[in-house]
């Protein structure tokens, strides 16, 4: 018998909205920057949660909020695979226009390996 699915919601709890949350994951926490996005990361005890920064230099709304939908995907399909609690803050970079987001997952998931926040298989 196969083991039940885990929840793969982003639940409110889970979002990153103060920005108080931003700065202690900017200034506190590490960074490492790959591919089409900059990860902060902030090792905590709880909940892992996520943020997610555009800036307006990326492009229109449209774009931004592209962006965005990419970057929490990522997250959510993965958000089991994170071997501690942590607090991520999510940073979309110029190259994220136009991604696939098979490309998009790729940056994602080799950033977390570099930041050694993946449980290992």
């Amino acid at each position: 018998m196969t083991a039940p699915a885990r929840p793969l919601r982003l639940r409110r709890t889970q979002r990153i909205q103060q920005t108080r949350d931003f700065q202690r994951a900017k200034n506190q926490g590490q960074r490492l920057a790959v591919g089409c996005l900059a990860l902060n990361w902030f090792e905590m005890a709880g909940v892992t949660r996520l943020g997610v920064i555009t800036s307006k230099k990326i492009g229109s709304a449209v774009v931004r909020t592209r962006a965005r939908r990419l970057l929490r995907e990522a997250f959510r399909l993965h958000q089991h695979q994170l071997a501690r609690p942590a607090e991520l803050v999510l940073v979309a970079r110029n190259s994220i226009v136009g991604k696939s987001f098979a490309a998009v997952e790729r940056d994602y998931l080799t950033a977390l390996q570099r930041a050694k926040l993946l449980k290992p298989e």
